[in-house]
C-alpha cells in the first residue's frame, strides 16, 4: 500500500464501464477502498448489487463490503439502460455467480455512520451511477455535508450535451432530484462529464492487448468492451465507446491527466424537456457562486497507459 493512501467509497450500478472503474480502483495501491455501495441504475439494484461482488470476485477481493441501496429515484420512475449494458449490466462474458455476502446493512446507513465515525474531510466519495443514495444521507443527516471530504462524480455534460436525451447525461437524468440535492449541498465536487468521457475512446487495439495479457480480467474487460462498443459505434459512429467510470478512479490516480474549471452548475429536476441538465456556467454569466471543479479535458493516451498497467497488475 501506499503510505497515506486516499481513503474512497466507490458508489456504482454496475455496468460494464462501472466494471473497469472498480477494477482499476482495486489493482491501485495509492486507494483505500472502503466500501462499494450500489444503487439502480444502468439495471435494477438486484444486478447492481450481484455485478458488483462478481466483479469483487473476479478481482479475488471477496474482502471487500458491498452494501445495497435506493432501488428507485427520489421522486421518478426508474429508468434502466439494458439497452446499452445488456440484460445483465455486465452482458459480454458470462461470469460464475457471487458467493461473497451482501452487507446487511442499507448502503445509505453505512454512507451516514462512516462519514459521521471517521475523521472530517477524510473519505472521498465517487460516484459512478445516479446519486440517490447520497442524496437519501444528505436528506437524513444534513449534518455529513461538512465531514464528507469531496465528491467525485461522473454525470452530466455541456459541450457534448446529453446521452439519453439531447440535454442530459444518464446518471443524470436518471434521478435529477437527487443531483440537485448534492449539488446544493455546500460539499467539494468534482464532476467529470461526457465532455471528458467521450474523449476516453477504447479501440481494437486496445482491447487486443488486454487479450495479450491471458489473464481472466483482461478477458473480462475485453468481453465487455466488446458488448457495450456495438452501441456507440452505431449511435456516434465512432471507432470504439467511451470509458465512462473509469475517468473518475483515472482523476484520482493522475488528476494532472485532467483540465477544467471551478464554475456553477446547477441540475434542471423540473422540466419535462430537459430534465437532468447540467447547467454549467462555463463562461461565468452569471453571478451564481462557484461549485463545482467542472473538467473537459483528458489526456487521452496518458489515461490509457495508466488503465492498461494496473488492469494488467490482476493475476
Amino acid at each position: 500500500m501506499s503510505l497515506h493512501p486516499q481513503k474512497i467509497i466507490i458508489d456504482t450500478d454496475p455496468g460494464q464501464d462501472d466494471g473497469v472503474a472498480i477494477l482499476l480502483a482495486l489493482a491501485s495501491p495509492e486507494l483505500d477502498i472502503l466500501a462499494l455501495t450500489t444503487v439502480a441504475g444502468n439495471v435494477p439494484l438486484a444486478l447492481t448489487q450481484r455485478n458488483a461482488r462478481m466483479i469483487c470476485e473476479l478481482a479475488k477481493r471477496t474482502d471487500m463490503k458491498v452494501f445495497a441501496g435506493s432501488d428507485k429515484p427520489l421522486k421518478k420512475p426508474l429508468v434502466t439502460a439494458e439497452n446499452v449494458h445488456g440484460k445483465t449490466g455486465l452482458d459480454g462474458i458470462e461470469l460464475p455467480e457471487p458467493t461473497m455476502p451482501l452487507q446487511e446493512q442499507h448502503a445509505v446507513d453505512f454512507l451516514i455512520e462512516t462519514f459521521r465515525s471517521a475523521p472530517e474531510k477524510s473519505i472521498t466519495l465517487c460516484t459512478l451511477g445516479p446519486m440517490t443514495n447520497i442524496a437519501h444521507a444528505l436528506i437524513q443527516a444534513p449534518d455529513i455535508a461538512s465531514r464528507i471530504k469531496n465528491i467525485v462524480l461522473m454525470g452530466g455534460g455541456f459541450f457534448e450535451g446529453g446521452n439519453i436525451t439531447p440535454s442530459a447525461e444518464f446518471n443524470m437524468f436518471v434521478d435529477p432530484d437527487a443531483a440537485k440535492v448534492v449539488f446544493s449541498a455546500g460539499i467539494d465536487l468534482t464532476v467529470i462529464p461526457l465532455d471528458v468521457t467521450h474523449k476516453a475512446m477504447t479501440n481494437a487495439q486496445w482491447i487486443k492487448d488486454l487479450r495479450g495479457m491471458h489473464t481472466s480480467v483482461g478477458e473480462a474487460v475485453a468481453a465487455w468492451t466488446d458488448f457495450f462498443e456495438r452501441y456507440d459505434k452505431e449511435k456516434y459512429g465512432s471507432e470504439g465507446a467511451p470509458l465512462h467510470d473509469p475517468c473518475v478512479i483515472g482523476y484520482l490516480l493522475r488528476p494532472d491527466l485532467f483540465s477544467g474549471r471551478h464554475i456553477n452548475v446547477e441540475i434542471e429536476a423540473d422540466s419535462s424537456l430537459t430534465a437532468g441538465a447540467t447547467v454549467a456556467d462555463w463562461w461565468g454569466v452569471t453571478d451564481r457562486k462557484a461549485n463545482a471543479y467542472y473538467l473537459n479535458h483528458i489526456d487521452r493516451d496518458g489515461f490509457f497507459e495508466l488503465l492498461t498497467e494496473r488492469l494488467g497488475r490482476h493475476a
